[in-house]
C-alpha cells in the first residue's frame, strides 16, 4: 500500500505483480474503496503476467477526504485520478476495468485519451453519454435507496457504521442472494481504513457530474460484463453499451446483482477477462 501525492491530492494505491509487466488498473464504483476488489480476485485477474493496481477514490479508504456533503472535487476530477495514478507510477498505458461509476470513468478515459488504454472492461455499468433510447430504470428497492432519507448514524460507533455499510449493499444483490458474511468482512475492512465514512457514503453522489462521453467513439478493445439480474442497471444498459462500442463483446452473467463479480461467477468472469486482457 502506498499513498501517492499528485496535484495536491493523496491517492492510496496497491500494486502487485511482476515489475515491468503490462498494468491492469481497477476502478471501483461510487462510494467504494479499493477493498471491494479483493486480493484473491486481483491475483486471479493478474495470473502472474500482469501488475494489478487498485486505488482508493477520493473520500474512500486512505485517499484525500472532504467534509461530508461538501466534496472538494467534481466528477471530472474523479475521472482524471486514474491517469494521475498511472503518471505517478510511470505507466504510459494500462488495461482498465471499471465497475458502475468506475466504468463511466473508464469510458471517459478511453474516449478522450485512447493512447493510454490497452483494453477496456466495463462491469455492470451504463453508457456514459450518447443517445441509446430509453433504458430501463432501477428496481423500486434500489430507487428507494436515494428517495428515502438516510437513517441517523453515529459515525463514531464502528459497529453501527459497519451495519449501515452492509445494509447499503442489500438492495443491489441478485437472486442468488446476499452473501452477508462476505459483504460484512469487506465492509469492516473498508470502515476501518476509511478516513471519514460519512463523507464516503455521500460525496461521490453530490459532486458536480463530469462531462459525458459517447461510448460510440471508443476504439480500444472492449469487453462488457453485465448480469441479467442487475437491479441498478438492467441488462439493456450493458447491451446498449456493447452495441455502441465498435467490436465490443458482451458477457452475460446471471444470478448476481450490481456488484464487482463475486466468487460465485469467477469461474466464468476470470477466463473471459483474462482472454480479453491478453488479446488486448
Amino acid at each position: 500500500m502506498k499513498i501517492l501525492e499528485v496535484d495536491g491530492v493523496e491517492l492510496a494505491t496497491d500494486r502487485h505483480g511482476p515489475d515491468g509487466a503490462p498494468a491492469l488498473l481497477l476502478i471501483a464504483g461510487g462510494g467504494q474503496s479499493m477493498d471491494w476488489w479483493t486480493p484473491e480476485f486481483c491475483n486471479l485477474l493478474g495470473g502472474g503476467s500482469l501488475q494489478v493496481i487498485r486505488y482508493d477514490h477520493r473520500d474512500t479508504g486512505r485517499s484525500s477526504s472532504s467534509p461530508a456533503g461538501k466534496p472538494g472535487y467534481s466528477g471530472d476530477d474523479l475521472a482524471a485520478d486514474p491517469l494521475r495514478v498511472l503518471d505517478a507510477l510511470g505507466i504510459d498505458r494500462a488495461h482498465l476495468i471499471g465497475m458502475s461509476m468506475g466504468g463511466g470513468i473508464a469510458q471517459s478515459i478511453a474516449a478522450r485519451v485512447p493512447e493510454r488504454v490497452r483494453s477496456l472492461t466495463l462491469v455492470e455499468c451504463s453508457p456514459a453519454g450518447g443517445d441509446h433510447g430509453e433504458l430501463p430504470p432501477p428496481t423500486p428497492a434500489v430507487a428507494a435507496t436515494w428517495e428515502e432519507p438516510p437513517p441517523e448514524i453515529d459515525w463514531h460507533d464502528e459497529a453501527a457504521v459497519i451495519d449501515y455499510r452492509v445494509d447499503v449493499e442489500r438492495p443491489f444483490a441478485g437472486p442468488l442472494g446476499f452473501d452477508e458474511p462476505r459483504v460484512r468482512a469487506l465492509a469492516t475492512l473498508e470502515v476501518r481504513r476509511t478516513r471519514d465514512m460519512a463523507a464516503s457514503m455521500v460525496n461521490h453522489f453530490v459532486a458536480a457530474p463530469g462531462a459525458s462521453v459517447d461510448p460510440a467513439v471508443i476504439r480500444v478493445p472492449t469487453l462488457v460484463v453485465h448480469s441479467a439480474d442487475d437491479p441498478m442497471f438492467p441488462l439493456a444498459h450493458g447491451e446498449a453499451l456493447a452495441g455502441a462500442i465498435p467490436g465490443a463483446r458482451l458477457v452475460r452473467l446471471s444470478g448476481v446483482g450490481h456488484e464487482i463479480p463475486p466468487p460465485s461467477v469467477w469461474d466464468v468472469v476470470v477466463p473471459e477477462v483474462r482472454e480479453h486482457l491478453l488479446r488486448g
